[in-house]
């Protein structure tokens, strides 16, 4: 059974926007914690925002505040990354995922269910 569909990534050039989509099933969605992942070649996966769905609390990563905005709908289950003034650094493998495990929200561990990825490329 899927869990998570994620949708929207592409290349676009420095400066520009995209807006990533990940659509849960109502079980997923309702456990609460749900975020956004990114890998760079070689390196280990980077948490890059956090929402918890059931009060919409957010976080967010150093590097992406004032430039990513994550956001819900809870009619569609579907969690959102707005991503503005995208830099080449931002260029990546960018997951979404959905648990409830007591970790740390950047932590991989915390997650029990991965999307299947989608690629995010910035040109400069």
């Amino acid at each position: 059974q899927v869990q998570l569909v994620e949708s929207g990534g592409g290349s676009v050039q420095a400066g520009g926007s995209l807006r990533l989509s990940c659509a849960a099933s109502e079980y997923t969605y309702s456990r609460g914690r749900m975020a956004w992942f990114r890998q760079h070649p070689g390196q280990e996966r980077e948490g890059v925002a956090f929402i918890y769905t059931r009060d919409g609390s957010t976080y967010y990563t150093d590097s992406v505040k004032g430039r990513f905005t994550i956001s819900q709908d809870n009619a569609k289950n579907t969690v959102y990354l707005q991503m503005n003034s995208l830099k080449p650094e931002d260029t990546a493998m960018y997951s979404c995922a959905a648990g409830t495990r007591c970790y740390p929200w950047w932590a991989t561990n915390g997650y029990h269910y991965w999307g299947q990825g989608t690629q995010v490329t910035v040109s400069s």
